[in-house]
């Protein structure tokens, strides 16, 4: 069984956060060591992202059973559970599916319903850059700027350019995320349910959680409620970290 690449932050109850897609554990570093200053946090780089094993599957029921195997190898028997976009995704399918180890559950930005699909134009920037022939980070940035104009955009996705032995490489598996770009998009089983506190968090200039969205989300997390972060967008959690802490904060203390 290949175990999910972790690291571990503080004492206490244990908080897991999973990143959203083409992130990593690092994405959420500086927020992890504010949550570890009253719990353990357990950072984690889903499969094929960041230093996590390569796989040719990828659906969210393969992701929440890498999580499950991960909190069995770590000896933790029920934990907070917190995830961004498609990190979201894979915490309500995990705690729908293993609801006896979660206590509470915290989603950032990102409903229980299908999505079409809207990644492709990332996806052929990643493939625009001839990776393994670079000869600097810049020349990456450069490159990319060429598709992804937002500056911010490309900082993001840079992050998993690795420089190996023989140069650079992606840390993620772009091949793999590509193939199944698809099963980022599906829903929950809507007749899943989940009964313990669960905290939606969603950006107010984001469109990702719609008032519409709201009926399904109680139908499923019947002890949820929906925080907004006014002038926020999809990346709520780095563009107003301190709101964010705040409002998850709080519900973890509750």
């Amino acid at each position: 069984m290949n175990i999910l690449h972790h690291k571990i932050l503080g004492e206490g109850s244990p908080l897991v956060i999973l990143h959203g897609l083409f992130g990593s554990l690092d994405n959420w570093m500086t927020l992890g060591k504010k949550f570890s200053k009253h719990h353990q946090v357990i950072l984690v780089d889903q499969r094929n992202h960041g230093q996590s094993f390569h796989t040719d599957e990828f659906n969210y029921g393969a992701l929440a059973d890498d999580l499950n195997a991960l909190l069995s190898h770590l000896h933790i028997e029920k934990c907070d559970l917190l995830g961004h976009s498609l990190g979201g995704k894979t915490a309500m399918e995990f705690a729908t599916r293993y609801d006896e180890k979660v206590s509470r559950l915290i989603v950032a930005d990102i409903a229980p319903r299908f999505y079409e699909v809207h990644h492709h134009n990332i996806i052929k920037a990643f493939y625009s850059v001839p990776v393994h022939q670079l000869s600097s980070r810049k020349e990456a940035d450069e490159l990319l700027s060429e598709k992804i104009p937002e500056f911010g955009i490309r900082q993001f996705m840079l992050k998993n350019l690795d420089r190996t032995k023989n140069g650079f490489a992606w840390k993620m598996n772009l091949d793999a995320i590509a193939n199944k770009i698809g099963e980022v998009g599906k829903g929950l089983n809507q007749n899943a349910k989940f009964d313990q506190p669960t905290l939606f968090v969603r950006g107010g200039a984001s469109d990702y959680i719609k008032d519409n969205d709201f009926n399904l989300i109680h139908s499923i997390f019947t002890q949820s409620r929906i925080e907004t972060i006014a002038g926020a967008g999809h990346w709520l959690h780095a563009e107003k970290p301190d709101a964010f802490y705040e409002i998850v904060s709080e519900f973890l203390k509750e």
